[in-house]
């Protein structure tokens, strides 16, 4: 049997796109996990979208704090400049992101300057996602 070069060039094609979908990629770590989801939870709120930070604390949270009494406690007294995330410690279902924060502060006038701090996240594996604790 002959087969055309576009029929041959077809089935090269449909070929590796099935044996690109049975390659295994391998699951990020936890800390690379948790790593990621801490510093894009941050990005989203150096960029004020509050709504895409709180779907980053954990469901059984939000399933009791509504995103008004969540957004109610964010920020205050300084403008978040930059976050980092400096290190992922994790053991069997529960990591610790420790987070470099440069703020400005609102209410230190004349201060023109930035404050750096930092923060310990609690972040808890539910239904195979990272999530943010939050106290309630």
């Amino acid at each position: 049997m002959k087969f055309s070069a576009d029929a041959m060039r077809t089935a090269t094609v449909m070929a590796l796109v099935a044996l690109s979908g049975c390659a295994a990629v391998a699951p990020q770590s936890p800390e690379k996990a948790v790593e990621n989801r801490a510093a894009a939870r941050w990005q989203a709120l150096i960029a004020g979208d509050i709504q895409k930070a709180y779907t980053f604390t954990a469901p059984s949270y939000r399933a009791v704090t509504s995103f008004e009494r969540y957004s109610s406690g964010i920020g205050g007294a300084a403008t978040w400049v930059n976050a980092e995330v400096v290190r992922v410690e994790c053991a069997t279902e529960k990591c610790t992101a420790v987070v470099k924060i440069e703020a400005k502060p609102i209410l230190a006038k004349p201060y023109n300057g930035t404050i750096t701090t930092g923060v310990d996240e609690t972040w808890l594996l539910e239904d195979g996602q990272w999530w943010l604790y939050q106290k309630l």
